[in-house]
């Protein structure tokens, strides 16, 4: 232990305190010396070191020595049940554009492809609201939650806005509140990460070697898969009569439509590679992977939403073919996914496995590189 160096809680197996160039961990045992992880003294710097030691030791273990010096303000209930108030006004604007006419005449509700994603970003946001309420840490994942989320909804509206723009529908009142409740719920998650110390924040000055290198470029690679994987054709269309094949059709390619349309797609694949890549950055790492988590819900939606498509069946006009003729040449229409969908899908569960990665603490590095044994007691990670 450095002479000069302050210790304000103690566990079984790790100490917190000031040393001689910022706050830092210290083994309980062993030899003294330098810390094995430090922070600048800053309140930013003392969010991130209590963060990462209520992260590997257990929390009934912590004894409270002495007083810090610098205390970090909590926030006011106050402000967590505001921030949970626009979440909630936003979810309820939501719910209210299900209804009415959202784009070509039809509403969210009439279609269950495009109803059950709308309202996956419904639940997502309604989950970040109720833990902003419960407050202390589940506020922090909460709010990341749902930034998360928005960052992502945010190009899959605007590449609906993009069809209003385009001159392809009219602004339908459904879209209309789907927009002013994206707007909610955004700033409600917004306030409640605020001040940006209490909910941690991406650490761009990572060492070279070690997990959270790993971490950052095996999640990178991920997202960026996911999102070349999304851009392609995933819907596939047989048309056969009884004596043969006609042909095989493919549809949804994002850069097939208008260019605002195209936009919004562009932008949902842009969120989600930063997304990711800022929340295997992200100190303490279990929220990053709130971030992680926010950000892929949206996307797992749009792959049920093409499930759900393929299960509705195509209709012959589609095509440009009556039912009638349909009928009398025997034709039938069988859909299906495309690879790309598949590869989408499987890159989307190994993010889904980096995210639960994020979860588990990574045991201190000395600053000769060695690593500190964990005990079984602090590897579990407990909000509270």
């Amino acid at each position: 232990m450095q002479d000069d160096a302050a210790i304000w809680y103690r566990g079984a197996n790790y100490q917190l305190g000031r040393g001689r160039h910022g706050y830092g961990i210290w083994p309980v045992a062993g030899q003294p010396g330098y810390p094995l992880e430090q922070w600048p003294e800053t309140p930013q710097g003392w969010a991130a070191a209590w963060s990462r030691f209520t992260a590997i030791e257990h929390p009934a273990a912590i004894a409270h020595l002495s007083r810090p010096a610098i205390p970090v303000a909590s926030p006011s209930r106050g402000s967590s049940i505001g921030a949970a108030g626009l979440l909630g006004a936003g979810v309820a604007c939501g719910i209210a554009g299900l209804f009415p006419v959202y784009l070509s005449g039809a509403s969210l509700a009439s279609d269950p492809a495009n109803l059950v994603p709308h309202a996956i970003y419904l639940a997502t946001w309604l989950a970040s609201g109720l833990l902003i309420v419960a407050g202390g840490t589940w506020r922090r994942v909460g709010a990341l939650l749902g930034l998360g989320t928005s960052v992502v909804t945010f190009g899959y509206l605007f590449a609906d806005l993009g069809t209003v723009i385009s001159g392809g529908s009219p602004l339908g009142s459904g879209l209309a509140f789907a927009l002013i409740g994206w707007l909610l719920c955004t700033t409600g998650a917004a306030l409640a990460a605020w001040p940006p110390a209490l909910a941690g924040a991406p650490r761009w000055q990572l060492a070279r070697r070690g997990r959270p290198a790993v971490t950052l470029a095996v999640t990178a690679l991920l997202a960026a898969g996911a999102a070349a994987a999304f851009a392609p054709s995933w819907d596939s269309y047989t048309l056969r009569t009884p004596s043969q094949l006609i042909q095989t059709v493919t549809a949804g390619n994002i850069f097939s439509n208008a260019g605002p349309v195209i936009a919004g797609n562009v932008a949902v694949m842009v969120a989600l590679v930063a997304a990711a890549a800022a929340a295997a950055l992200w100190r303490p790492a279990w929220l990053g992977a709130a971030v992680l988590a926010g950000a892929l819900i949206p996307m797992a939606a749009q792959a049920i939403s093409a499930l759900i498509q393929v299960s509705q069946g195509i209709s012959p006009a589609q095509f440009g073919i009556s039912p009638g003729r349909a009928a009398q040449a025997g034709l039938t229409i069988t859909s299906g996914l495309t690879p790309a969908f598949w590869i989408y899908f499987a890159l989307l569960t190994a993010l889904a496995s980096m995210c639960a990665w994020m979860l588990i603490p990574a045991r201190p590095q000395r600053q000769n590189g060695t690593s500190v044994a964990t005990a079984p007691s602090a590897v579990t990670w407990q909000p509270r």
